[in-house]
């Protein structure tokens, strides 16, 4: 395994084990502080991408579902102060699925335009990444269409009607979970195209 390869399995270790352990700590009304740090894993793939091409960007896609794998079955034996496992199998299954299709989506897009100006694959391949990785997760996580999953229902909390980020048309309490999201990754990977620039350079 060469240098550059170690170096982004660690950095995506590291992005998804943090990402795991703030995701349980709010950051206002509609938000966890694992929303700051995870669409940092695109920031991961892309450079890998430019660095070493798409087979290392997928090694190191596949390291991050495994730490996420791990970091859910640990999490999944703590409870919070309802006696719900911290993670419940649905979000398990939603993290798991989200994370590896949207990554996997975002390394075809990346190689797809690496040809074209600097910036536009890093941004369209975390732009459609992102769109993917919320709508699978908080779907899969949350949404009614998948109770099925787990029929105890312990995410139930999440379907309660309310004003769409407090101030919008009622909807579900997931649904504005998951545009608050997809804002802060929109922000990120339009923040994160200057450190991209920056380091894609440094190990060119």
């Amino acid at each position: 395994m060469t240098r550059p390869l170690l170096i982004g399995i660690v950095a995506m270790a590291a992005v998804v084990l943090a990402s795991n352990i703030l995701v349980q700590h709010l950051l206002g009304d509609w938000l966890t502080w694992g929303a700051l740090t995870y669409p940092l894993a695109f920031l991961v793939t892309d450079l890998t991408n430019r660095a070493l091409g798409p087979a290392a960007a997928r090694r190191v896609v596949a390291a991050g579902f495994v730490v996420g794998v791990v970091a859910s079955l640990i999490a999944s034996r703590f409870v919070n102060e309802f006696g719900d496992p911290l993670v419940t199998l649905r979000i398990a299954l939603g993290s798991g699925l989200a994370f590896l299709t949207a990554q996997l989506l975002d390394v075809a897009i990346f190689d797809r335009l690496r040809a074209g100006a600097w910036w536009r694959a890093p941004l369209l391949s975390s732009l459609f990444g992102s769109a993917v990785d919320t709508a699978i997760f908080f779907s899969v996580a949350f949404s009614a269409a998948f109770l099925f999953l787990d029929p105890a229902d312990p995410n139930g909390w999440a379907r309660e009607i309310v004003p769409l980020l407090g101030f919008g048309p009622a909807a579900p309490l997931w649904v504005s979970l998951a545009v608050a999201d997809f804002g802060v990754k929109l922000a990120l990977a339009a923040a994160a195209l200057a450190p991209f620039r920056l380091l894609s350079r440094r190990f060119a």
